[in-house]
């Protein structure tokens, strides 16, 4: 299974859409907003959301969306990232609601070798957020130093770090 990508693995223009979905529960809202501290009640009270909002029901924390389409993408694009270096832009463009799954798809937007070491690049990528009927319903820009292949060599191959299993006996 591929995790993450190497600096000259990325392509300007490619198109990675991060499988499986997720079905977001209410547990999953309501669990987000408490460790985050968010009690805003449009996430937490269905009777204020029902009774005082135009949505009718609440609505699931946008910073939730964000965060799950982020770790969506890791497999495809930051799982052998150095560093995540910016968030350019983050806009929720429509409603989430308990029930509703979201799947996400990141495109490269661009590249460039880092100034300062060259083992190492920039790669700019766009991922979107989208529910199971096609609504787009998150956008987010960012900025991921990744390494190149020859940092992955120089530090131990694709699994750094990874213990060998010890047979019983030997």
């Amino acid at each position: 299974m591929q995790f993450g990508r190497t600096y000259e693995e990325f392509e300007v223009g490619a198109v990675y859409k991060h499988w499986p979905g997720k079905t977001v529960t209410e547990y999953d809202d309501h669990l987000f907003c408490l460790l985050t501290m968010n009690h805003h009640p449009l996430h937490m009270d269905a009777n204020y959301a029902e009774k005082t909002t135009d949505f009718g029901r609440n609505v699931v924390v946008g910073n939730y969306i964000y965060s799950l389409l982020l770790g969506m993408s890791v497999p495809d694009v930051s799982g052998k990232a150095i560093a995540n270096l910016e968030i350019e832009s983050l806009r929720h463009v429509a409603p989430t609601f308990h029930g509703d799954t979201l799947y996400g798809e990141t495109t490269v937007l661009d590249k460039w070798p880092s100034k300062s070491k060259n083992d190492r690049g920039i790669v700019h990528v766009e991922t979107k957020g989208y529910k199971q009927d096609g609504t787009l319903v998150c956008v987010f820009r960012r900025k991921v130093m990744v390494p190149t292949e020859t940092y992955i060599k120089e530090r131990g191959g694709e699994q750094p770090g990874r213990p060998e299993l010890k047979e019983q006996g030997k």
